[in-house]
This record gives structure tokens, sequence and C-alpha cells, in this order.
């Protein structure tokens, strides 16, 4: 059935914002709280390096709680009106320590914020080798 979420938080960055933004990243979350459930996107404003290419980073990647981490993950990532829908490569799922592959977020977050996580996050999601990249609906 996939897990569905209602994000009260969303953002989205596509410039450098030192000292703690170096990549562009998107993302919605349930709360501020460490233990709320949360989507965190990152991509790259370079070319990947050859060692990137090596160990299989040279995409754009995706963190869950407690930081489980996966690069070119998503399949689909589908935002129409207040729900973003992402459907993950089931051989992510134990990376992400997710149980299903679709993740809903009902957005609740002010307009503006969940418009800023759009751009960056339609940015992100072209990022990386062809055969990683998402099919993108509507985002």
């Amino acid at each position: 059935m996939g897990y569905r979420f209602v994000a009260n938080i969303a953002y989205g960055w596509q410039e450098k914002r030192p000292p703690d933004i170096y990549v562009p990243t998107a993302g919605v979350a349930e709360s501020e709280d460490e233990e709320s459930f949360a989507l965190e996107f990152q991509g790259g404003f370079e070319e990947a390096a050859e060692q990137d290419i090596r160990n299989g980073s040279d995409s754009y990647c995706v963190f869950t709680p407690d930081q489980n981490t996966a690069y070119g993950c998503v399949r689909t990532a589908e935002l129409e009106g207040n729900l973003l829908r992402v459907t993950f490569d089931p051989a992510y799922l134990e990376a992400l320590c997710l149980d299903d592959p679709v993740v809903e977020a009902v957005l609740r977050a002010p307009a503006e914020d969940v418009a800023r996580m759009r751009e960056a996050l339609t940015r992100i999601l072209t990022y990386g080798r062809p055969d990683a990249l998402p099919i993108l609906i509507a985002v």
C-alpha cells in the first residue's frame, strides 16, 4: 500500500549556501523533530568525478530518516496538487530502510516553500547518469 505522511515542511535550494548547503537540495518532512519522517534529495552542480562514477555515486541521492542513503533509486516522481508520490526501485528499499517502494507526502507546507521544493526537485532528479534518471510526472 505504500507509506503516506503529512509534510508540514517543504524546502528547496538550487544554489550554494555555505556553510551547510553545497549541492542542490530538496525535501519534505513531517516536522523539524528528528524522529519525524522525511525525504531529502540532493544532486550536483558539476559532472560527476571519476571516483563518483567508480563507486556508483554519480547520480542524485535520496536520504530517509537516520541518513539511510541511495543513489539513482527513484523510478517515478509525481507532484499533483498537494500530493508528492515517489516510487523507488525495489532494489534500494533495504538501503533506504523502507518496506514499500511507494512513498506519498501530503503537502501542507506553505505554497512558496512547495514551489521552491518543486523547482529544486526537478533539477535534482535530472542530475546524473542517464540510466538512473526517473520519470518525472508533473513535477
